[in-house]
């Protein structure tokens, strides 16, 4: 989307130095959307973002090949480096959001998607996949986790289980929380029921897990992929985000999954993680949340 400049609260730009580092002498305009933390400037976009993934997209996602999509790249400094004193930033490409009331719209989504996954299913399994311990990363694991018995004592309290990293040489385990509030408890049983163990056995390889809202369209131009966030799990996860974020957040109609030919276990899957990731912040959100998750939920018949 075209930048725009917010009147109030200016704070949390990039610095002066920070765009210098990076070749620019412009002034950053904030971006809309997202979490508000990004900014354009000198055909950039900064945020305040810097670590392994940022290398690692700088030096791995420069590499593939791009058929059937657009794919912003991370910008190196003026010295070669990923980042520059906590920010990064990323080429910037042509592309708005889409219409997400038009039906057709979630095809052309899940089109591009599969464009990428092609392009990037030859890529090893990065090293900080198993490392990082952020919200998401911990609902992304228990999403893939097996939960104790319904009877048990586990099953209100939190509890911890061994996880194997799908794709890994080795089994990766992990100390998954997965306490529910009140709200989810419910909605995660029917979720589990949707669930196939077909899911377990299908290969592995780095997904986007965010597709719904991170493609852009342009006139004459393949969609624009933005902001990578790199799990490794089956493509049918991915597409099962996409289908779950359509439906909880932009009104989509309860056939999509079937419109898409999304299978309701994947569907389901991406519920649990998108709901255990609400389930870790504070309980302002919960209701409206636990309503969508409902929604979504019925509409997948479970």
């Amino acid at each position: 989307m075209d930048p725009i400049t917010f009147p109030v609260e200016r704070s949390g730009e990039p610095p002066v130095a920070v765009l210098q580092a990076f070749g620019v002498d412009e002034p950053a305009r904030r971006l809309p959307g997202g979490q508000g933390t990004s900014w354009r400037a000198g055909g950039l976009v900064f945020k305040p973002e810097a670590g392994p993934l940022q290398d690692w997209l700088g030096e791995t996602l420069a590499t593939i090949p791009r058929t059937g999509f657009r794919l912003v790249s991370q910008a190196p400094t003026v010295t070669g480096a990923w980042s520059h004193d906590g920010w990064s930033a990323t080429t910037w490409l042509e592309g708005t959001t889409p219409n997400f009331t038009d039906v057709h719209v979630w095809a052309e989504i899940l089109l591009a998607a599969r464009a990428f996954h092609r392009a990037v299913a030859h890529l090893n399994r990065p090293p900080f996949i198993d490392t990082r311990q952020d919200r998401w990363a911990i609902a992304d694991r228990w999403a893939w986790s097996t939960p104790p018995e319904p009877t048990s004592e586990a099953a209100t309290s939190a509890h911890t289980t061994a996880v194997a990293a799908p794709g890994s040489d080795t089994a990766t385990a992990v100390e998954v929380d997965a306490r529910f509030r009140p709200e989810f408890a419910p909605l995660a049983a029917r979720l589990r029921r949707g669930l196939s163990p077909a899911d377990l056995r299908e290969p592995a390889q780095i997904v986007h897990a965010d597709l719904a809202g991170n493609i852009l369209f342009a006139p004459l131009l393949p969609p624009v992929v933005i902001d990578v966030s790199p799990y490794w799990r089956p493509v049918s996860f991915a597409e099962g985000m996409i289908v779950a974020d359509a439906l909880c957040w932009h009104d989509a109609p309860a056939d999509l999954p079937a419109r898409l030919e999304v299978p309701v276990s994947a569907v389901a899957r991406a519920l649990l993680f998108r709901m255990a990731t609400t389930n870790q912040i504070p309980a302002a959100e919960v209701e409206e949340e636990a309503a969508r998750y409902h929604w979504a939920t019925t509409a997948l018949g479970l």
